[in-house]
């Protein structure tokens, strides 16, 4: 059995890496194409001669830096198709059948693909949970150096935090290079719902005491009076607003720098604990979590994947042909990937959309799969 597993695990592992590595090399091409529009140009999109403008070094780390977050994405579908290769390869050649005759039972060959796939599994979560963010971040970092800065839509990131009194809206319109915020807007609230006051500031520097330092911006303030203004003793609320410029504004505040990068970064290359920890932020101050719930479960199902995965591929092994080539099964295996991952991400949409549990809709393409490939494996390998 020893030889067996040598054998398959040596065949299928080539296979993958060679796999990935073809996708892998055709994403840093196109990758590198759209970034040959930046060359030589400043956050403005003028042409400048600067040494220290976007440059074609630049280009290249920073689409080397986006490769972890490419693999992420591709290892259940290199999975697949290195897998699928192997295994009709194996068929058309006679040599599972031997393998067979040699005592390798359909639950046996499950049980290796799976240990198999279980490999995977850790390198996709390893790939996906540490590698990808850390290197995604420092990508967008590098860009915003030389292009200018981190932003998310056209009104960047919103925030919210309850205090002991208070509670506040944040507004953040996009991140520097070197962490700095730009475009903040702080709105202050009464315990009834009522704004209280308004801080605007172009710039603002997180602090370690739990504390923002917001600069060069100005603080409007507004104050609700109760006068006397009739005979009769009739009073009217009047609102008196006072405006100050303010050089430098200490405001004390939980969100801390992970928070507001979580915030501006796209939930997808994030880290399972930065999404964990983001939820419970926005769970306890009263505000919707289902995307990012929603990008939760997808983080903890997705490299599972792989094992559904690996189970798709085993019945190609019991095929029975002896002429042709495998083009044709291979071409299947990359058709039932892409439509494994457009599945994925249309039932996140429409987990969202239809207010679904999350969990419900990042596990029901895996699910579904998972399936169809054990009935196919039912149905290929142990009735014929």
């Amino acid at each position: 059995m020893k030889t067996i597993r040598r054998l398959i695990y040596g065949e299928v592992l080539a296979s993958i890496a060679f796999v990935a590595a073809g996708f892998l090399a055709l994403f840093f091409f196109f990758d590198l194409v759209d970034e040959l529009q930046y060359l030589g140009k400043n956050a403005a999109g003028a042409v400048v001669s600067d040494a220290n403008t976007y440059q074609i070094r630049h280009a290249l780390l920073y689409v080397t830096l986006l490769i972890p977050s490419h693999l992420y994405e591709l290892v259940p579908i290199s999975v697949l198709i290195g897998t699928i290769f192997v295994m009709a390869r194996l068929a058309q050649s006679s040599e599972y059948t031997i393998l067979r005759t040699s005592g390798l039972e359909p639950w046996r060959a499950l049980k290796l693909l799976l240990a198999l796939g279980g490999f995977f599994v850790i390198l996709c979560f390893a790939t996906g949970d540490y590698l990808a963010p850390a290197a995604d971040r420092t990508a967008q970092l590098l860009k915003a150096r030389y292009q200018g800065r981190i932003t998310v839509g056209q009104t960047g990131a919103w925030l919210k935090e309850k205090q002991s009194y208070n509670s506040y809206v944040v507004n953040v319109g996009a991140l520097s290079a070197d962490n700095e915020m730009q475009g903040v807007r702080v709105f202050e609230f009464g315990n009834k719902g009522q704004l209280i006051s308004i801080t605007r500031a172009p710039t603002a520097r997180f602090t370690a005491e739990d504390a923002w330092m917001l600069h060069g911006g100005t603080r409007t303030e507004f104050a609700v009076s109760a006068n006397q203004t009739s005979a009769s003793g009739e009073t009217r609320d009047t609102a008196k607003i006072s405006i100050n410029k303010i050089d430098s504004y200490r405001w004390p505040t939980e969100i801390s720098a992970e928070m507001v990068s979580v915030a501006v970064l796209k939930p997808e290359r994030m880290g399972t604990i930065d999404l964990f920890n983001y939820i419970r932020h926005l769970t306890a101050n009263g505000q919707t979590a289902q995307r990012y719930e929603i990008e939760f479960w997808k983080k903890v199902f997705y490299p599972l994947s792989c094992l559904v995965m690996v189970v798709l591929a085993l019945p190609f092994a019991y095929l029975h042909f002896r002429s042709g080539g495998i083009a044709g099964y291979v071409f299947g295996g990359v058709m039932i990937g892409i439509s494994f991952f457009l599945l994925n991400n249309v039932f996140g949409y429409i987990g969202n959309l239809q207010n679904w549990q999350p969990w419900l809709a990042a596990a029901a393409p895996g699910l579904l799969y998972m399936a169809i490939s054990l009935g196919a494996f039912g149905w290929l390998v142990l009735r014929r």
